[in-house]
């Protein structure tokens, strides 16, 4: 019997490789997300955490700047890793949370400086990307 992929069926979920260094030096070594940024410029996580703080201390174009740059990170690694401009890119796959979270992140950043477009088509592109993601950061 031949088993046939189902034609039908959307693109395999996109998995982002691990950076075991990046997540040590922001975990067991507590470096601020600055130094993990220089260090490892493509880890996503890193600038998320540089946006959110920026955003919380009211510095909202620095937030928006500092989402957009992971946010396009994230799309080359994305890119690297198969990702073809659409299909599921898991919140449960610990190295996609860096650029799902950019990318609210960007959303929440250009609601602020009244980018409505950009806003609304970031929100639905975590949605397509991932319910729980969307979920989790749309609060």
């Amino acid at each position: 019997m031949t088993t046939h992929k189902n034609l039908l069926s959307g693109p395999e979920p996109t998995h982002l490789p691990e950076n075991e260094e990046a997540y040590r030096l922001l975990g067991e070594e507590s470096r601020p997300p600055a130094e993990v940024v220089a260090k490892h410029p493509t880890f996503a996580l890193a600038w998320a955490m540089l946006a959110d703080d920026a955003f919380e201390g009211g510095r909202v174009v620095e937030s928006y700047a500092y989402a957009r740059t992971g946010y396009h990170r994230g799309l080359d690694a994305l890119r690297r890793s198969g990702w073809k401009g659409h299909g599921p890119i898991p919140w449960s796959h610990r190295p996609n949370r860096g650029f799902l979270r950019c990318l609210a992140a960007l959303a929440r950043a250009a609601d602020a400086i009244g980018e409505t477009e950009e806003k609304e088509r970031c929100w639905q592109f975590l949605k397509d990307s991932s319910a729980e993601a969307y979920t989790e950061l749309a609060r």
